[in-house]
């Protein structure tokens, strides 16, 4: 198979030219506009988040949020606590190892994750790893339920996950330290500061986490080589210039360690290092009924690959990623909203096994939001790219919500989405293939929220149609290469289910999802390999007082891990048993203890790779 490199058109780059022009040309006449605005002053609210979309534009979809007691008793890393709470299903390669998401049938390619409103997952390999991501870095974790990608570009295909920092302009000094310790040396630390007047807000967060991760195996095996140790660094900080405008600052860094473990029948000397920094800046200003965002971004990520960590060699890979982008919105009544966001990214990649580009995307997104009365009201969004690295499709998502009783509200929602070929597909030396499309999707789902007292509901069925999906194929030479091969749908149903009832001093909640996914390949009846039919989970929580007590379930259906659908992943129930106490010290110290698969289920998430039996865990919380 013969392939060439793909040039953009002379019209594409006339496109392209004529889009910068457009934008300078955009942000000049907005200068001019909002230094004229002086007859009106609009105070900027107490709590400021980056990814404003998220809530605005969103009332068609469901977003779920984690609550800080729910984070607080889960294990640190996003992947985890994603699995024990949400209806998203997680391929992890082994305790601590990669993590990897299918939502809605689809794969981690095309889940997105949002950092502040900005897609961090990888170039490289288009995808982000659940277990490299600390939770409790961020104020606040999101889970935006379909297709997205009108906003948050590549990727939001079956959903998105958000990661957020907020930034509070009031008197504010608190402190709060997490310490955790486990089985197999298991230690967690993390550290957060929030300092804040009415003129400036700061907040800075350290995590530290580590294992030996040394456990048994049913077969009597030790998880040799399994060993890791990660450490992030998250700030935040803003400043009020004036009544009307904000500069914001938002830094993350990470720096880890970790061994890939063996498998049942095979040994493993191999590691993996990699360090990630993202750099945010962001310019906000409140200018009557508009509000402008002119947002710098500058992410990187790193990463080394010892197939023998006993010695020096490696395989390597890197991409610098530059982001400009504007938001400005415009309230134009009461009920109408619009939203334009433009958006300009370069990434510049190598590696010891993709040759050295770099691509440049353009993108301009339209949002509208109307609320027609109380009950109903709707959004549309259009997004289009132009770039020197592929076709892009014209993108569009359309949905409204109507309250058609005080206990029930139903939403609907349609969309094409998208997911860009990654570095590796593009670039890899002697297999890339650079005239490759993005996949595409077209998706519709219908949402159904009931609300009664303390329980609400949510009931959504869905409809997921893939086109030009990404596969790693061999070609006559034998050698594989990625190709636009297969076509897909995924469809199913999801629900969530909240009770929350406090009566004196006691206090009672039940949470539960659960997902049927059917997700097969066209001319197929197979189900899709590591996706499963059935998932639920459930968690049981109680306090009096000071003192606490909960209970987490998990139920992951049969996987198949051939494509035929002879071969499988058995099905397993997971439980967690915990207990907390609050003492009234300072701002509050908690000490709890966890017994973490409770009943001791001998289990596999994937093949050949067991996860730990009974285990247990101890932590603090203090606040002061």
């Amino acid at each position: 198979m013969v392939t060439k490199n793909y040039e953009p058109s002379g019209k594409k780059v006339l496109m392209i030219m004529a889009l910068r022009k457009l934008g300078y040309i955009f942000l000049l006449l907005l200068c001019q506009y909002v230094c004229a605005q002086t007859d009106s002053i609009t105070q900027l609210k107490e709590v400021v988040i980056s990814d404003t979309q998220l809530k605005d534009f969103s009332k068609s979809q469901q977003v779920w949020q984690l609550n800080d007691s729910i984070i607080n008793r889960s294990p640190s890393s996003l992947g985890a606590l994603l699995n024990y709470n949400t209806v998203i299903y997680f391929k992890e390669n082994g305790l601590g190892m990669v993590s990897s998401p299918s939502f809605r049938g689809t794969n981690a390619q095309q889940t997105a994750v949002i950092w502040n409103g900005i897609n961090i997952n990888s170039q490289l390999n288009g995808q982000t790893d659940f277990n490299i991501i600390n939770t409790r870095d961020f104020d606040e974790v999101s889970v935006r339920a379909g297709g997205g990608s009108v906003i948050y570009g590549s990727s939001a295909i079956g959903g998105s996950i958000h990661l957020n920092n907020e930034l509070r302009f009031k008197d504010t000094f608190d402190n709060t330290l997490f310490l955790s310790y486990g089985s197999y040396n298991t230690q967690g630390l993390n550290y957060k500061l929030n300092v804040a007047n009415k003129k400036f807000s700061s907040s800075f967060a350290v995590s530290r986490n580590s294992s030996d991760n040394d456990y048994e195996y049913p077969s009597g095996i030790i998880n040799e080589n399994g060993q890791y140790y990660n450490t992030s660094l998250n700030a935040s900080f803003g400043y009020k210039l004036n009544e009307k405008n904000i500069l914001r600052l938002y830094s993350y860094f990470y720096d880890g360690d970790r061994h890939f473990s063996r498998t049942v029948s095979a040994p493993s000397l191999s590691k993996y290092k990699d360090y990630n920094t993202r750099n945010l800046l962001e310019w906000m200003g409140i200018y009557g009924k508009f509000t402008s965002k002119l947002k710098a971004a500058y992410l990187t990520e790193n990463y080394k690959y010892y197939a023998r960590y006993t010695n020096d060699n490696y395989t390597f890979g890197e991409v610098k990623t530059y982001i400009g982008r504007y938001d400005l919105a415009y309230q134009v009544t009461d009920n109408i909203k619009l939203n334009t966001l433009l958006n300009y990214t370069v990434n510049k990649g190598k590696g010891s096994d993709i040759d050295n580009k770099n691509r440049e995307i353009a993108s301009g997104s339209l949002l509208l939001q109307h609320s027609v009365t109380p009950k109903l009201q709707y959004e549309a969004g259009v997004r289009k790219e132009i770039t020197n690295a592929y076709e892009s499709p014209l993108l569009f998502s359309l949905g409204g919500s109507y309250q058609v009783a005080s206990f029930y509200t139903v939403k609907l929602n349609a969309s094409r989405n998208f997911r860009i070929p990654t570095y590796n597909d593009l670039y890899w030396q002697g297999s890339g293939n650079p005239n490759l499309n993005p996949e595409t999707s077209y998706q519709g789902e219908l949402g159904n929220e009931f609300r009664v007292k303390n329980i609400k509901l949510t009931v959504t069925g869905y409809y997921i149609r893939m086109h030009d999906m990404l596969r790693w194929v061999p070609g006559s030479d034998n050698i594989w290469r990625p190709e636009n091969v297969d076509k897909a749908k995924t469809y199913g149903i999801e629900s969530v289910l909240n009770w929350d009832k406090k009566l004196g001093n006691h206090h009672f909640t039940i949470d539960a999802t659960y997902a049927y996914t059917v997700s097969q390949r066209d001319g197929s009846t197979n189900q899709l390999i590591y996706v499963p039919f059935h998932k639920a989970t459930a968690a049981v929580g109680y306090s009096y007082k000071g003192l606490g007590f909960y209970y987490r379930h998990l139920y992951n259906g049969k996987v198949y891990y051939t494509s035929d659908n002879v071969s499988q992943v058995d099905a397993y129930n997971v439980s967690t048993i915990g207990a907390e106490y609050q003492f009234k010290f300072l701002g509050g110290l908690t000490v709890g203890a966890q017994v973490r698969n409770l009943w001791a289920e001998e289990y596999e998430n994937v093949r050949a790779r067991p996860l730990p039996g009974r285990n247990y865990t101890m932590y603090l919380n203090f606040k002061f």
